[in-house]
């Protein structure tokens, strides 16, 4: 028996701000959803064989988000990552396009492999990683 990541889910509160700044990594639009009653939406996009699969509801409850380091010691999922080949050529282009922070920085991680974080429009972090370990 073999198994391959499929998707992650993301609540949002905003469906369309949420997806246009993951088309920006390259996400295509492969589903959209709307319940017949408004109350809740369902986009997929798709990057490769990853999707990214977005949820809003009208009656949506705000979550708190802390830093990167208390968010992490939090229970459950914390955050996904997009591999780059230059991750800084790719942290100059998104400061530039505002995507990224000015202050953010390239780290090496206690793995191994060079990164970053940024985060969506609904405050979920977006690691950024060069990974160049032949695992």
């Amino acid at each position: 028996m073999e198994f391959y990541i499929h998707h992650v889910g993301i609540s949002v509160y905003d469906i369309e701000k949420t997806a246009q700044f993951y088309r920006y990594f390259g996400f295509k639009e492969v589903t959209d959803y709307t319940a017949e009653d408004g109350s809740f939406k369902i986009k997929h996009l798709k990057l490769g064989d990853f999707i990214i699969e977005l949820f809003w509801f009208s009656d949506h409850v705000p979550a708190v988000r802390k830093d990167l380091w208390d968010d992490l010691k939090i229970g459950g999922y914390r955050h996904i990552a997009l591999k780059v080949k230059d991750i800084h050529k790719t942290l100059e282009k998104l400061k530039k396009d505002g995507v990224a922070d000015s202050n953010t920085q390239v780290n090496r991680g206690r793995t191994g492999i060079l990164y970053f974080f940024i985060r969506d429009p609904d405050g979920n972090f977006v690691e950024i990683v060069q990974d160049d370990r032949n695992l």
